[in-house]
């Protein structure tokens, strides 16, 4: 029994730090919009955030940016999202497109994030919702 838990323990020291497990961020943010969590997208926002709704587009603050937000998914309940495409090879930068799904059509959602000092992770600068129109 000790054996098989030591090597587990060793596997996970040789895993790469907290930077590796950021990489998934895009995976996380596509969960919450799926889930229209307004409030866990908002928890990965930069103080300042570049918000281009459909044809809404301003900097807001992160409060302000949470409840856009949120009042979009009251209009556009999601029921489904699957992410398009996905750049994470940049060491300072993360995007991702996702294609979003909801009961009033399709939206094409591309999320921006830049690196953070010191707290050494990915925030979201510009989230941009338009109408899909494929």
């Amino acid at each position: 029994m000790m054996k098989p838990l030591l090597a587990f323990l060793l596997l996970l020291l040789h895993f790469p730090t907290d930077k590796a497990f950021q990489a998934d961020i895009v995976d996380d943010l596509s969960n919450n919009f799926k889930a229209g969590n307004s409030k866990e997208i908002a928890k990965s926002f930069a103080a300042s955030v570049e918000l281009i709704i459909i044809d809404q587009e301003d900097v807001y603050n992160k409060a302000q940016a949470e409840q856009i937000l949120k009042d979009f998914f009251v209009k556009n309940p999601p029921n489904r999202v699957s992410i398009i495409h996905r750049l994470s090879n940049y060491p300072n930068y993360r995007l991702g497109i996702l294609s979003l799904g909801t009961k009033n059509g399709k939206f094409r959602v591309t999320i921006t994030m830049s690196l953070k000092k010191p707290a050494n992770n990915f925030l979201i600068t510009e989230l941009r919702i338009e109408p899909d129109k494929e």
